[in-house]
C-alpha cells in the first residue's frame, strides 16, 4: 500500500457516497485507512460526472438524503482533502477511445478516462471497471 499512498485516489460514485456516509461497505474494506490516508494528503478526486449520476441516483428514488442533493453534494465536495475534476475536452475525447473492451456506460467511461488521465487510483467495487483494470489500462483499488 505505500506506492498507494503516493497516489491521487479517483472514487468511483458509490464509493464517494460510502466514504461520505460512514457505509458499513467501506468500513469492512481494507482500502479505507488508504482513503482516508490520501484525504489527509488532499489526494482525493471526484469525476464531475459522479455528480450527476447522485443527482440522477436521488432522482429515481435510488438513494435518499436527510438534506437536499445539491446541499449534500456541496457539503460533500467540501470535506477535507477532496476536490472535484472536471471533465475536461481530453476526458471526453478519451473516454471515447478507451483502449481494450470497455462497456459503454458514458459515466463509467467518463470514470475510466478520469483515472487515466490523472494517472490515479480508480477506487471502486464495480465488477466491469475492477474486470477492465485487469488488462492494466487503469490502476484500481478495489473495495
Amino acid at each position: 500500500m505505500d506506492e498507494l499512498e503516493k497516489d491521487l485516489l479517483l472514487l468511483d460514485t458509490h464509493v464517494w457516497i460510502w466514504f461520505m456516509i460512514g457505509s458499513d461497505e467501506l468500513k469492512s474494506s481494507k482500502c479505507l485507512p488508504v482513503i482516508e490516508q490520501s484525504a489527509k494528503q488532499g489526494k482525493i478526486r471526484i469525476s464531475a460526472i459522479s455528480v450527476w449520476e447522485i443527482g440522477m441516483l436521488e432522482a429515481r428514488g435510488k438513494i435518499k438524503f436527510t438534506v437536499n442533493c445539491m446541499d449534500w453534494v456541496n457539503e460533500a465536495l467540501s470535506a477535507p482533502g477532496i476536490s472535484l475534476e472536471p471533465m475536461s475536452p481530453e476526458i471526453a475525447i478519451e473516454s471515447s477511445r478507451l483502449p481494450g473492451d470497455f462497456h459503454g456506460d458514458p459515466a463509467d467511461r467518463i470514470i475510466v478516462a478520469t483515472a487515466r488521465k490523472l494517472g490515479a487510483t480508480l477506487v471502486s467495487s464495480d465488477k466491469e471497471i475492477l474486470k477492465y483494470s485487469e488488462e492494466r489500462y487503469i490502476k484500481t483499488l478495489p473495495v
